[in-house]
């Protein structure tokens, strides 16, 4: 894990000299609404190897990036059996021509060097090809060969934002829950992944049940619970080291379902004690505590607001599972969920617009958003057990866990588009569930 970290501080991008900024009229661009779309069709030619120790990274990252693209269900992969045109070298003319008789509206070109030194490369310009223009500035990215997928996200990220002109994702990480062994008996540790699935590693050992874990802000720590002690405790990990403390609640206390406010300073978490659960903030530095419920019911699974204003939180004080708005503060608190069935884990959009959550009604479980104050419901997913929403850094997609029926049901990682659009298995080496979405790196 360090190792790998610390290769990719090496990663950085700089504009091509001395590539030129083309005027933009009328510029290539897909529009996103929240209706049904056609892909873009879109090619990306194997990026051109300079040197021969270069050849399988072009191929690899030519690949990544197209399944980066075609993954989001926007754009289209033209293959590459249909290409007319080929290109040999970064700086070569573009034809668009050939590129127009396939109808490929986007092109992606590239080229990847590989020094004795391990250093990668990647050099890259976005083309549209029916205006016959540059989209943009060429740029490059440089980091050692352990990398190269970072690299290929990076390149995605850019052509995604030039296309949609909305904030990637593709450069990023979710730690979840990697369960192994059968339903009755199931270990579970921590783990974290590239948001594909790929570059799994494991943060804990499966010694003792792991739940919800929750990334920071920045992407640095990791709140999560254990029963280590017998007792639900939450502890912060960093993902540097991986190394963890317990956040210290009274004896007999159990402390569970914890998220960072915006600034990552403070955790906002359910704590039990005795038979009642409310909602308190803990400034991390100071370990001051403050509670922000205090009613008989169950009051758990807050979320803070982007701006840190608000916290949603599920309660059942009106006696059955609902969602509520408070102050960050704590005070009064606002109902926002009014339909059939139960309603818990919200989580805030980064975009602030919308809460995600795990909706429970006649026997399905769904994932759904509603506006922040409850209006606009839309059920995305319908499952035996869907739980568990976390959002992508630009709040355009949703992951989730779901579980299948049955002794030898499993659990597993699913995304779906914030429309409803595009539901897709997030591949894993085992069973995985509880997922947290970390900011872009």
């Amino acid at each position: 894990m360090i190792a790998r970290l610390a290769a990719l501080v090496l990663i950085c991008a700089t504009a091509l000299l001395p590539m030129q900024a083309m005027a933009q009229s009328g510029p290539l661009r897909i529009e996103l609404t929240e209706g049904v779309i056609e892909p873009m069709p879109f090619a990306v030619p194997d990026f051109v190897a300079e040197s021969p120790a270069a050849q399988q990274f072009a191929t690899d990252i030519s690949r990544v990036i197209a399944a980066d693209l075609t993954g989001t269900g926007l754009f289209r992969e033209i293959s590459r059996d249909a290409h007319i045109a080929r290109v040999s070298s970064f700086g070569a003319p573009v034809q668009f021509a050939d590129w127009k008789a396939i109808n490929a509206q986007a092109l992606i070109t590239g080229s990847v060097a590989a020094d004795s030194s391990g250093r990668v490369v990647v050099k890259f310009r976005v083309w549209d090809v029916f205006a016959g223009q540059e989209l943009g500035q060429g740029m490059q990215f440089v980091s050692d060969a352990s990398g190269w997928t970072r690299l290929a996200h990076k390149v995605a990220d850019q052509v995604y934002s030039r296309l949609t002109g909305e904030t990637p994702y593709f450069d990023s990480r979710v730690v979840f829950v990697s369960e192994t062994g059968p339903k009755d008996a199931r270990q579970k540790r921590l783990a974290i992944m590239d948001y594909d699935g790929a570059n799994v590693q494991f943060l804990t050992d499966d010694s003792s049940l792991v739940l919800a874990p929750r990334f920071s802000p920045n992407g640095e720590r990791v709140l999560y619970t254990s029963y280590a002690t017998g007792f639900p405790r939450i502890h912060v990990l960093t993902v540097g080291n991986v190394d963890s403390r317990i956040l210290q609640v009274g004896e007999g206390e159990m402390s569970f379902a914890p998220r960072f406010s915006p600034d990552g300073r403070m955790v906002v978490y359910s704590l039990t004690q005795g038979s009642n659960t409310d909602i308190y903030a803990m400034d991390l530095a100071s370990g001051a505590t403050r509670r922000l419920t205090s009613t008989p019911a169950i009051e758990t699974a807050p979320s803070f607001s982007p701006d840190g204003s608000q916290i949603v939180f599920e309660s059942d004080r009106s006696g059955s599972q609902q969602l509520y708005v408070m102050p960050a503060m704590g005070g009064e608190a606002q109902r926002i969920s009014f339909g059939e069935g139960r309603y818990g884990t919200p989580v805030w959009s980064p975009r602030g617009d919308r809460i995600a959550f795990t909706k429970q009604n006649a026997g399905r479980f769904h994932i759904g958003v509603m506006r922040t104050d409850g209006k606009e419901e839309r059920l995305l997913t319908a499952s035996f057990l869907d739980e568990g929403p976390t959002w992508a850094p630009n709040g355009r997609v949703i992951m989730f866990s779901r579980e299948t029926q049955g002794a030898q049901g499993s659990s597993a990682l699913y995304s779906v588009d914030v429309s409803g659009r595009n539901l897709k298995r997030v591949r894993t080496p085992a069973g995985a569930s509880d997922p947290s979405w970390g900011p872009l790196q």
